[in-house]
């Protein structure tokens, strides 16, 4: 998945997490209350297997999915499936829209959240 990330420049937002087998990466993530985005796959460039670097921070171009519309500054979330969505119901806080999307599926950049 194509992501064009806004990379951090903190060094201690890219950390190894554990994800789930064959996680690839560019994969929005949430591991307990962190949230991020996959930038190696699992187990890959000197992650044990299962874990992968995952960006903390940055604002990548992701997937939202859904039919609902998403204002700029809306907060998106993230289903437990990995899947970014504009519903907060049994939701994780995923970021904040930095672009807006009409009522179709579409890719945008999002503000990854520091919780």
């Amino acid at each position: 998945m194509k992501t064009d990330l806004f990379y951090p420049t903190d060094p201690s937002d890219k950390v190894s997490l554990p994800v789930t087998n064959g996680t690839p990466s560019g994969t929005p993530v949430v591991v307990g209350s962190l949230v991020g985005i996959t930038a190696t796959a699992e187990g890959k460039d000197g992650n044990v297997e299962g874990n992968a670097s995952v960006w903390l921070g940055g604002a990548p171009r992701v997937p939202v999915t859904t039919a609902t519309a998403v204002a700029v500054g809306a907060p998106v979330y993230i289903t437990s499936a990995y899947v970014l969505t504009p519903s907060a119901s049994g939701n994780t806080l995923w970021g904040y829209a930095l672009e807006a999307k009409g009522t179709a599926p579409a890719t945008i950049r999002v503000k990854i959240a520091k919780v």
